[in-house]
């Protein structure tokens, strides 16, 4: 099985599927209307110069989030064991 990762970890050109959200109150809403969902799956594009925050490509958009807020984000690199873990 893989191993869970943070989203804030992923280095730049990197992709991985969400596997588990786990934010502050009113930031999982966000982040779900951002379309981060269990099985979805984002791309860390850019960083800004200072590190944080960096852009993530999420569904067709380019998002930027900061690392406290990704660290509540655990991805997957492999596609096929995040799919045996989204509820059905």
């Amino acid at each position: 099985m893989a191993d869970l990762l943070r989203l804030s970890d992923l280095d730049e050109g990197e992709s991985a599927y969400v596997a588990e959200i786990t934010a502050a109150p009113g930031m999982d809403r966000r982040l779900t209307d951002l379309g981060l969902v269990l099985g979805t799956r984002v791309t860390c594009l850019l960083t800004s110069p200072a590190g944080d925050p960096r852009a993530y490509w999420i569904r067709g958009a380019l998002i930027a989030l900061r690392k406290a807020d990704t660290d509540g984000i655990s991805v997957m690199r492999q596609e096929k064991v995040v799919a045996q873990a989204v509820p059905r």
